[in-house]
C-alpha cells in the first residue's frame, strides 16, 4: 500500500513503501515493472512514471530465485567471516573478482558459488552473490560480499555514503613527504594534520588507453585519497610502507594517486612507471627484491562496516601475503 506524501512517480513510490524484508532496490522495480510483474486494481502497470495516490495497492510478484550460468568451482577460499547474509573473504592477489569475457573461470565469484551453495538466497532475482565492492586482480585482501538481497542494499548504501573503514598497505617508490616542496606543486595535493597527504581529483577511463584510468580536474567521478607514510627504506629514501585509506573509491584509485603524485606503487606494471630504485640508497638485495616483485604491492588490509542487517560494528584486518612480507623484509634489512 502507497503511504502518505508519495513521490511523485510509481517506481519511486514502490521503492519508498515496499516492504523492508523484501528488499527491492528501484533499479529491480523498474525491471519488474517492465517485465509485467506489478499490478495495481487489478491490471498490469509497466509505467514507471505513473502516478500515484496514498491508499494505492499494488502487488509484485516475484518469482523464484535462478540460478546463474557461472559455473561454480571448488576453489579453495580464506573465509574470514560468513552468516547467512554476508561473507568476508582475503582474496589472494591473482585472483578476478567476477567473471569477464577475459576470465570466465577461476573467480572469486565461481568460487563462491561453490562456497555458498544453497544458503544464496538470491540477488537481483538470482542465486548469485552480490558483489559490493572490488580490488584488482592483483591486488590481495579483504572483501565483503553480500549472500542476500537485504544485505547486499544495505551494504551498497554504506559504500554509497562512504561509511566503510577500507584500509590499504602499500610500498611506493619514494617518499611521500610533507617537506618535498614538488608535491606542494602537483594540483590535487594537500597535507593535513600528522603529515597525511590528501590526493582530491576526479577520475575517469583513459582515452587512448581502456585498460587505464586518468586524473581529471573537470568531469569523471570524484575521488579522494590519504595517505601517511609508515616506514621509509633506504638511503636517501627510496621506498616508502603507506597507509592509504578512501573516502571514495573508484577503479584504480590508489594506484593512479599514487601515481599522479609521484610515488607510484613498486611493481605496478600500469601506473608505476619504470623507476627502479638504486641498489646504492637499498642494498643489492633489496633493490633486486623490488625490480623482481611481479605485481603491485598492495593489500587491503582492514575492512570495517555495520552489518546491514543486525546493525553490529565488523571490523576485519588480513596480515600480508607472503610475497609481500618478504619484500618488505628484504626492505629491512
Amino acid at each position: 500500500m502507497i503511504g502518505p506524501n508519495p513521490p511523485d512517480r510509481l517506481d519511486k513510490a514502490l521503492a519508498r513503501d515496499v516492504p523492508a524484508e523484501a528488499a527491492l532496490s528501484r533499479s529491480r522495480i523498474a525491471k519488474l515493472l517492465a517485465e509485467g510483474a506489478v499490478q495495481g486494481a487489478g491490471d498490469v502497470v509497466t509505467d514507471a512514471k505513473a502516478k500515484v495516490a496514498e491508499g494505492d495497492l499494488f502487488e509484485i510478484r516475484l518469482d523464484p530465485a535462478e540460478t546463474v550460468e557461472t559455473k561454480a568451482e571448488a576453489i579453495p577460499l580464506a573465509i574470514v567471516w560468513e552468516d547467512d547474509d554476508l561473507i568476508v573473504v582475503d582474496k589472494p592477489a591473482g585472483m578476478v573478482v567476477h567473471p569477464a569475457p577475459g576470465s570466465p573461470a577461476g573467480t572469486l565469484v565461481n568460487a563462491l558459488l561453490h562456497h555458498c551453495g544453497d544458503t544464496l538466497s538470491g540477488i537481483g532475482g538470482e542465486k548469485r552473490p552480490g558483489i559490493v565492492h572490488r580490488i584488482d586482480k592483483d591486488t590481495s585482501g579483504l572483501l565483503v560480499v553480500a549472500k542476500s538481497d537485504r544485505a547486499h542494499h544495505g551494504l551498497a548504501r554504506q559504500f554509497e555514503k562512504h561509511s566503510v573503514n577500507r584500509r590499504y598497505l602499500a610500498l611506493a617508490h619514494g617518499v611521500p613527504d610533507a617537506a618535498d616542496p614538488r608535491l606542494h606543486g602537483v594540483k590535487g595535493t594537500s597535507f593535513e594534520a600528522g603529515g597525511i597527504l590528501k590526493i582530491t581529483t576526479q577520475l575517469a577511463r583513459h582515452k587512448t588507453d581502456r585498460q587505464r584510468q586518468a586524473v581529471l580536474f573537470q568531469g569523471g567521478r570524484h575521488a579522494v585519497t590519504r595517505i601517511r607514510v609508515l616506514e621509509a627504506f633506504g638511503t636517501p629514501p627510496a621506498v616508502a610502507l603507506v597507509e592509504c585509506w578512501l573516502e571514495t573509491g573508484r577503479t584504480h584509485q590508489i594506484r593512479v594517486h599514487m601515481a599522479h603524485a609521484g610515488h607510484g606503487l613498486l611493481g605496478d606494471p600500469v601506473y608505476g612507471g619504470r623507476r627502479k630504485p638504486a641498489a646504492s640508497a637499498l642494498g643489492a638485495d633489496a633493490a633486486d627484491a623490488v625490480r623482481s616483485f611481479p605485481r603491485q604491492a598492495l593489500h587491503a588490509a582492514t575492512l570495517g562496516f555495520e552489518h546491514p542487517v543486525t546493525g553490529e560494528r565488523l571490523s576485519f584486518t588480513s596480515d600480508l601475503p607472503e610475497d609481500l612480507a618478504k619484500l618488505l623484509e628484504a626492505l629491512r634489512k
